[in-house]
């Protein structure tokens, strides 16, 4: 296991504090003041978003062990500048089923929400509409989706094996965030979250 994976996944659990304080929105404001809290706030939650997506991204490129699903013998040409990759045809479906609705859930999560609440985590109201209708926390779906496709298109046999300790992070997360949430809107987020599921959406008419 390489340096830099290992630099990844210890990145990756650094991160999880640093957004704690980030979204302690009324903490931050009670011991800084409204506009320095804000501020605080915001910088620690850029700084957290970005650096989990950055080691998150390490994961998945960082020197390890493939591995092979072998059902066709059919490999696809995939280009990342001078570098070309050959992807088993399998992998390249299953990473397409994966990253597809990943990418969706996290450019809706961020527009339906707004670019700058995503990376300071701090919004004005309850997002109910739109994607957030189905889930109360699209982007970390979309992360863990994101981890499981580029795990199988990079066959990153190291990355697909700590997908659950993505999974456990991401709920972390949530958790956290929604514990705020209730302190800063009480019982209107307590009814979302009967209504809404937090990261897998309900099949309809089940």
């Amino acid at each position: 296991m390489s340096f830099w994976f290992l630099l990844s996944v210890m990145g990756i659990i650094v991160v999880v504090p640093i957004h704690f304080l980030s979204v302690e929105h009324t903490k931050l404001d009670a011991r800084f003041g409204k506009e320095k809290g804000f501020k605080i706030g915001a910088a620690l939650g850029m700084t957290s978003g970005w650096g989990f997506f950055l080691f998150l991204f390490g994961l998945w490129i960082s020197p390890q062990e493939n591995f092979l699903i072998q059902i066709w013998d059919i490999h696809f040409m995939l280009a990342f500048g001078f570098l070309w990759l050959r992807i088993p045809i399998v992998h390249l479906a299953i990473s397409i089923g994966f990253l597809l609705p990943g990418a969706y859930l996290g450019i809706k999560g961020v527009t339906e929400m707004g670019l700058k609440a995503a990376e300071t985590h701090r919004v004005d109201r309850v997002i109910s509409a739109g994607v957030y209708s189905r889930v109360r926390h699209p982007q970390y779906l979309g992360a863990i989706f994101a981890h499981f496709g580029a795990s199988f298109l990079l066959s990153a046999y190291y990355s697909l094996l700590v997908a659950p300790l993505v999974i456990v992070i991401n709920y972390i997360l949530c958790r956290k965030e929604e514990l705020e949430l209730i302190r800063e809107f009480g019982e209107e987020y307590q009814e979302y979250q009967k209504k809404v599921p937090m990261l897998f959406p309900r099949i309809r008419g089940v």
